[in-house]
């Protein structure tokens, strides 16, 4: 224990270099996520027919596809088409996407968790269905996914792990380096499970914190947080 002590000290400033592209990686996949996934669950739930299609499409792809495989089109793909991103403007747009997908089904839930006579109340007094919606259904339904909606940050720094695989040097590709150079593969990819493990329950308290503070009294959702 003690050797790996060292070990994990010694190219601890490696990983962190690591930690952050990862860190980053999560922040801008998750807020990507969240400016695609809250209209494609507002347009399922009040688009009508054909946008709530179209939004029912989308969700239904990215979630029925592994993150791997879109990554893949994303970066390789796409050049064929005569677009070439960075790799990681290729790794954003994939996790983007692919949270977005998810983050859509947990806003939709937590819309259709308001009460319909709410919308009708709005209505009756005036507002159109876009004003209610703005300002009486997702000011709540906002605080109310919170719970749900909180394992995903956790749940994405884990798959940003796939973006090693287009040589995005974060946390995994660190390791993937350190290993080499030291050829002690266990101990590398031990420490970088420590540091997933550390940064996992940093997130989920913070998470715990935001949902603290923002629980709207005798009104949750079904799902919590794991």
């Amino acid at each position: 224990m003690g050797e790996w002590l060292q070990f994990f000290f010694k190219y601890l400033p490696v990983l962190l270099e690591g930690t952050l592209i990862t860190l980053k990686l999560t922040a801008v996949g998750l807020g990507l996520g969240i400016a695609v996934g809250l209209p494609a669950a507002v347009a399922r739930v009040y688009g009508g027919k054909w946008i709530g299609g179209i939004a029912s499409a989308y969700i239904g792809l990215f979630r029925g596809t592994p993150a791997l495989v879109q990554l893949f089109i994303i970066y390789f793909g796409l050049p064929d088409a005569g677009l070439t991103l960075s790799r990681m403007t290729a790794a954003y747009i994939a996790l983007g996407l692919n949270s977005g997908a998810y983050q859509a089904e947990y806003f939709r839930g937590a819309i259709q968790a308001i009460g319909s006579g709410q919308m009708k109340a709005a209505r009756a007094i005036g507002m159109t269905r876009l004003q209610a919606v703005r300002y009486i259904i997702l000011p709540q339904a906002l605080r109310l996914v919170i719970p749900a909606w909180s394992n995903k940050p956790i749940s994405l720094l884990k798959t940003s792990a796939i973006a090693f695989l287009i040589s995005v040097p974060d946390l995994m590709t660190e390791a993937k380096f350190v290993a080499s150079k030291t050829y002690n593969p266990i101990a590398s990819y031990f420490a970088v499970a420590v540091v997933y493990l550390v940064l996992a329950f940093i997130v989920n308290w913070l998470m715990g914190l935001l949902e603290s503070k923002t629980a709207i009294p005798g009104l949750k959702l079904g799902s919590t947080r794991t």
